[in-house]
């Protein structure tokens, strides 16, 4: 008798516990489900947070390098010699995105001592030139004006 209670008991006990842990294991698989899905989402925000984060650093950057502003007054003026347009040409003023013609990115108005005037190197691709008594930072290829120094000389 004592043999039959007990083996009816462990398998009763056996019963219970694969039906509980079968439970178990249908409740988890389907949370399992659903937080896979959201530690994907999870995931997928944090991608585009941190793209967004690196946009704004690489937009920071470039601010940086540039660091010209489009149209600014010389702190200071300097002596040159004295000014002569290309034939053809007028002194004129000039100003951001505008053109410079392709006469005025020879060497004989390109200001290649731009430290003897307290003006920072250019950019890769870009060159000062003189205009009148300002001068320019112009693209060297496409001569689009991108920052204007005005009356840098006497």
């Amino acid at each position: 008798m004592k043999k039959i209670l007990t083996t009816t008991m462990a398998a009763l006990m056996a019963t219970t516990t694969l039906g509980a842990a079968g439970a178990a294991s249908a409740q988890s698989r389907g949370d399992h489900r659903y937080e896979r899905h959201y530690d994907r989402h999870d995931y997928r925000q944090d991608r585009r947070d941190y793209r967004r984060e690196l946009r704004e650093e690489r937009r920071e950057y470039r601010q940086q390098q540039r660091a010209y502003e489009r149209w600014q007054r010389a702190e200071r003026r300097y002596n040159a010699p004295r000014y002569v347009p290309p034939r053809g040409y007028a002194v004129r003023t000039w100003s951001y995105g505008q053109r410079m013609p392709s006469y005025y990115r020879t060497n004989a108005y390109v200001v290649n001592d731009y430290n003897r005037y307290g003006l920072r190197a250019p950019p890769r691709g870009y060159q000062y030139v003189r205009s009148g008594n300002d001068v320019v930072l112009a693209a060297v290829a496409g001569g689009l004006i991108t920052a204007v120094i005005a009356g840098l000389f006497n």
